[in-house]
């Protein structure tokens, strides 16, 4: 594993300089896959970086959606995906989930492990692990064509 960037985030407060430093390496990349384990925070973070990008509707998991579409003020599309409820992969194919991630529109996805069939070869990694005492390592990858990449 090559990991490109590390962000330690010890505080809430510190949440929005992490979605500053999180945006500017992922800024040319449409899918954004968010992996750590329930209560990481992946959803806090996407909320941080959604108001970033200026979208003021209220950002809330799509556990049982599967799938929230998000616009900001200038009409711009993103789309956030939680697949922790799936419990076969094919089952993301009735939502035309591969329509959404080759849209050319962001998308940020939890719970990929759960259809990684599906998932674009190209795509940034964003690892959130829980240290002793509570702080956040969030660990940037790039992985196109499906390798790691700096």
């Amino acid at each position: 594993m090559i990991i490109l960037k590390v962000i330690h985030c010890e505080k809430l407060e510190q949440l929005d300089n992490a979605a500053d430093e999180i945006i500017q390496f992922c800024q040319n990349d449409k899918i954004w896959v968010f992996k750590g384990q329930m209560g990481a925070g992946k959803t806090t973070l996407i909320k941080s970086i959604s108001k970033k990008y200026g979208i003021d509707d209220l950002v809330s998991s799509p556990t049982f959606a599967i799938v929230n579409e998000y616009r900001n003020n200038n009409g711009e599309v993103f789309y956030h995906f939680d697949f922790y409820r799936i419990e076969k992969a094919e089952e993301v194919l009735e939502i035309g989930v591969e329509e959404y991630f080759y849209s050319g529109y962001i998308c940020w996805i939890e719970w990929a492990e759960k259809i990684p069939e599906y998932i674009p070869l190209d795509f940034v990694l964003i690892n959130i692990e829980i240290e002793e005492g509570g702080t956040r390592r969030i660990m940037l990858e790039r992985v196109i064509n499906g390798e790691i990449h700096g």
